[in-house]
């Protein structure tokens, strides 16, 4: 009986030992699965086909973010900020909002013009810009009163229009965007800098000559450098230009340095001095944009602003470099609504005709002419 104990109890003990042994190998690839599922990834236990969306989660909060676009609306240019507005709207999903700046006289018009289209749907605030904001700090010209447009003048202003924004961007209403127009929103600015400009030596515009102006790509073309208030600037006559229908600013440098204050002072010194240079052909809000962002402004990628399509009829880009620039640029007297401008045919693939009939395109073939 003694000895049929004993084997009992070696059994049993046995039994106990591997049961030990196996339950400490069982807790031990526990703890080594979750070691091995809390390294390899945040998401632990989620399911695999989980992990591609967490990207698209980023970037749909990133779409959330209101991106402000200001851009000025006069009536007998309205169907260009139509085409502006619809070719942002339909190459982005990104959450735009259009603060349009207008003359009180438009503001029926282009409000039956997006509600009654497509674009009814798009986010956007009509603003009234009050002329009396420049008054002295004009020259007009007795012999053409309508050759200055106050209009032009809004982009000085711009905390008005988007009070509560750190940061806007502002159109000229000849552009059209091809491209996401996040990407520009987007742009870096170096720190103190209120805003990112296009220069005018940049690769697509290098050394482009206003015909009939001479060179206007750097400084001299915009400034009279024999007035002493240009000299006591020190600011070199060769420096590049750039141009201001396209650019991103930081609204919080902007009310920081005064910008407005600070452009508002140049073109009262101009009524009285006529600092401007006599040949300037292009726009007169150029001068002291130049002036007080000298050496003081970030670049935007010079393929947000391809420009000089309205410079002449004749066209100076291939059609594979105008299909590929992210925004094209109609400055000059040639405007891609009127007869004679250069790639029209791109321009008009985002008119949206004017459901009141005011506003027609002018082609060569006819003196008025409506898209179907």
């Amino acid at each position: 009986m003694t000895f049929r104990k004993v084997n009992i109890f070696i059994l049993v003990l046995a039994v106990v030992i591997f049961l030990l042994v196996l339950h400490h190998n069982i807790l031990g690839l526990s703890d080594l699965l979750k070691r091995e599922l809390s390294d390899s990834s945040p998401l632990g236990l989620q399911p695999i086909d989980f992990i591609p969306e967490a990207p698209q989660r980023l970037m749909d909060d990133q779409n959330d973010k209101e991106i402000p676009v200001v851009i000025t609306a006069s009536d007998d240019r309205l169907g260009g900020v139509i085409a502006a507005v619809n070719s942002i709207h339909q190459n982005t999903k990104s959450n735009v909002a259009f603060h349009i700046i207008t003359l009180n006289d438009t503001v029926d018009h282009l409000r039956s013009w997006l509600s009654k289209t497509s674009l009814k749907n798009v986010k956007y605030q009509i603003l009234d810009f009050d002329p009396h904001l420049l008054d002295g700090k004009i020259r007009m010209d007795s012999e053409m009163p309508d050759s200055v447009k106050p209009l032009t003048f809004a982009k000085f202003y711009l905390p008005n229009w988007v009070p509560s924004a750190e940061k806007a961007i502002y159109l000229d209403d000849d552009v059209i965007v091809q491209d996401n127009i996040l990407e520009l929103y987007n742009t870096k600015l170096q720190p103190g800098h209120a805003a990112a400009f296009s220069d005018d030596c940049d690769s697509t515009t290098n050394k482009f000559a206003v015909r009939g102006a001479g060179n206007q790509y750097n400084y001299i073309g915009f400034l009279d450098y024999k007035k002493e208030a240009i000299r006591k600037l020190s600011m070199k006559a060769s420096t590049c230009s750039f141009n201001p229908g396209v650019f991103v600013a930081n609204l919080t440098e902007w009310k920081l340095q005064n910008i407005t204050k600070q452009l508002e002072k140049w073109m009262a010194l101009n009524v009285v001095e006529e600092i401007y240079s006599r040949t300037l052909a292009g726009s007169i809000t150029t001068p002291p944009l130049l002036i007080v962002f000298y050496k003081r402004h970030s670049n935007i990628d010079p393929m947000w602003n391809v420009r000089h399509l309205g410079s002449s009829a004749g066209k100076r880009y291939s059609p594979q470099f105008v299909k590929a620039a992210k925004l094209l640029h109609w400055n000059g007297h040639f405007k891609p609504w009127g007869r004679t401008a250069s790639y029209a045919e791109v321009w008009e693939k985002w008119y949206i005709p004017d459901p009141t009939n005011k506003f027609n395109l002018i082609r060569r073939h006819t003196d008025i002419y409506e898209t179907k």
